[in-house]
């Protein structure tokens, strides 16, 4: 590397740094506000909220209202239950620490 390289590549590192940290704080920002909320477990206050919309589930299992579902939201919905599955097998795989069985 020249001289004259490394001494463009100095003069250029300060204001990428300073242009990551501009494009990276708001980012960051929004990321804790919405992390603060949706990364919180529930607290007892949240349990008949829960109730209530697991009896509202099974209700509208029973009545057949499911199968009114427009086909985007049922597709959310499927996509939204193989993200949880693949999380829960991703855990699975990381607590027994092998992808095939457990070490015994």
């Amino acid at each position: 590397m020249s001289v004259r390289a490394a001494s463009s590549l100095a003069t250029k590192v300060p204001s990428l740094i300073k242009g990551t940290l501009d494009y990276a704080q708001p980012r960051f920002k929004i990321f804790l506000k919405y992390a603060k909320v949706e990364l919180t477990p529930p607290s007892p206050g949240d349990i008949p909220q829960i109730r209530s919309g697991i009896q509202k589930l099974l209700s509208g299992f029973r009545t057949g209202k499911w199968k009114q579902t427009p086909v985007k939201e049922a597709w959310l919905n499927a996509l939204v239950t193989t993200e949880v599955l693949m999380w829960f097998f991703v855990g699975e795989c990381i607590g027994k620490r092998s992808i095939v069985a457990y070490q015994v």
